[in-house]
């Protein structure tokens, strides 16, 4: 069953096209990786799903819901998460704080400074139990501006999933990472969207077939191929668009 789809959705800049007749399904529960040489479309895709972009034509569907045009913060309301390629957190508070923020806004409590939120002790105890899942109760206290680069991402990353969506949204979360950061990622990534509907827009091939259950490829602006890992990696017109000859 599909939780998101777009419907012959179009965009262009300034009469540029970027994205035509592009038809994209997301069924519920899995990882679906959007990938594509530079210029595809794939960020204006994401950007138009997650609202950052109005579309020039098309629709966009969210769990039935036609979505086309809705802001940011309403599809957070409706189960839409995100995390983005440049890390948002707030660096002058610690990563508990960091996490704490999140939890409080899914409770539906406003923070303020007249408001003892220490003394909440489901919401402490539910953030502490977030820091453990993602390896960072070690940090807790520390800021995030002085987190390491893949301690910084595994806080956003929770941030991103203390609203409890029903889709996740990553866009290049193991950019600028090492092998060995990105092999930890991989592993954060999956344990974080268990049973949880994933659109993921990732340059790194081994991430997206160590990750995805199926792959869409963009490019020119259309979906050239929609498939398993497996199909896309044997796919020879994939090869030729985008990963370049898998057998030398």
């Amino acid at each position: 069953m599909s939780i998101l789809q777009t419907q012959s959705l179009y965009h262009d800049f300034d009469g540029m096209q970027v994205l035509s007749d592009v038809n994209l399904e997301v069924e519920e529960g899995e990882r679906h990786a959007i990938i594509g040489p530079n210029g595809a479309g794939k960020t204006t895709l994401f950007n138009l799903i997650n609202g950052d972009l109005n579309p020039s034509g098309g629709k966009i569907v969210f769990k039935d819901h036609d979505i086309t045009n809705y802001k940011p913060f309403k599809l957070a309301r409706l189960g839409m998460g995100r995390s983005f390629q440049i890390t948002k957190t707030f660096h002058n508070m610690t990563a508990f704080d960091n996490v704490r923020l999140g939890v409080l806004s899914r409770r539906g409590i406003r923070f303020n400074l007249f408001r003892r939120v220490d003394k909440m002790k489901e919401v402490t105890q539910e953030t502490e139990e977030i820091l453990e899942r993602i390896e960072l109760a070690p940090e807790r206290d520390y800021l995030a501006s002085v987190l390491s680069y893949g301690k910084h991402r595994s806080l956003e990353f929770s941030m991103a999933m203390t609203t409890e969506p029903e889709l996740v949204m990553l866009d290049e979360p193991t950019a600028g990472m090492s092998r060995e950061l990105t092999k930890h990622a991989i592993k954060l990534i999956r344990k974080l969207t268990e049973n949880k509907t994933t659109v993921i827009i990732e340059h790194d091939m081994d991430v997206v077939f160590a990750l995805a259950d199926r792959v869409t490829v963009l490019a020119g602006g259309t979906i050239l191929a929609v498939g398993t890992p497996e199909e896309i990696r044997n796919n020879q017109a994939v090869k030729d668009a985008y990963l370049g000859n898998t057998e030398d």
